[in-house]
């Protein structure tokens, strides 16, 4: 099916790898023109940032719970919980249908769908994408090791280092020195360098960074950077400074 009012600043969500991962599942899922209609209008009136963000969350949150090989409901019901938290109770269901056909439909080349992904979305955006990632690993009440390899791969085809995606995923993985991974510091850093590594993190993770999505997705942002505020109230309590 061809959806012949896709155009200009959405458009490039719907041509190369994206564009035929997007086709089929929405060739499937709508066959009348009415439908195609209130799924225009749902993006039109979104700004093409937030649009942008959106798809590529929708995308990349199917490859990563198809991972093991199953869809967990418990998975399913995460990001279910965050479109509501998102787009309020109606906005969400439309676009859990979306997601849960895009799930369903042909593999296409993960690496392709990230480079696409990276070359659209600035890197504060492309952090926030793991950061839900990492959230939809853990929602069955741990990190399976497929989901992670899935992760990691997104992350790397989406040129995000090794640092940022270890203190991502510490936000979400209790372990011996997790809240230092979240700083991206070691526990014999001083205190000068754990404060140094507190001001870097929180302007990282700043929700600001967020600035061109909606205030919802701006919402999301703003729990990597309580994370990061956790983890320096953690140490400074531990370390009595």
């Amino acid at each position: 099916m061809k959806l012949k009012w896709i155009t200009g600043t959405l458009g490039w969500m719907f041509g190369g790898p994206m564009g035929a991962l997007l086709g089929y599942a929405l060739g499937s899922l709508f066959a009348k023109a009415d439908e195609q209609e209130r799924f225009q209008e749902h993006y039109q009136k979104m700004s093409p940032p937030a649009a942008q963000f959106e798809i590529s969350l929708l995308i990349l949150a199917a490859y990563v719970i198809k991972a093991d090989g199953k869809v967990d409901k418990r998975e399913l019901d995460y990001v279910r919980s965050q479109f509501t938290n998102m787009f309020g109770a109606q906005r969400a269901e439309e676009s859990f249908k979306i997601f849960k056909h895009i799930i369903n439909s042909k593999q296409v080349s993960l690496r392709q769908i990230c480079l696409q992904i990276d070359k659209n979305l600035p890197h504060a955006q492309r952090l926030q994408l793991i950061h839900f990632l990492y959230g939809i690993s853990m929602a069955d009440g741990h990190l399976d090791s497929k989901e992670i390899d899935v992760i990691e791969k997104i992350g790397g085809y989406m040129y995000i280092n090794l640092h940022d995606m270890s203190s991502i995923k510490a936000m979400f993985y209790k372990e011996p020195e997790q809240y230092y991974k979240i700083l991206d510091i070691k526990p014999s850093s001083s205190d000068l360098e754990v404060k140094k590594a507190h001001r870097k993190m929180a302007m990282k993770y700043h929700p600001d960074k967020l600035s061109e999505l909606s205030k919802s997705q701006q919402r999301m942002g703003k729990e990597k950077f309580l994370k990061v505020q956790e983890a320096y109230e953690a140490i400074k309590k531990e370390r009595g400074i």
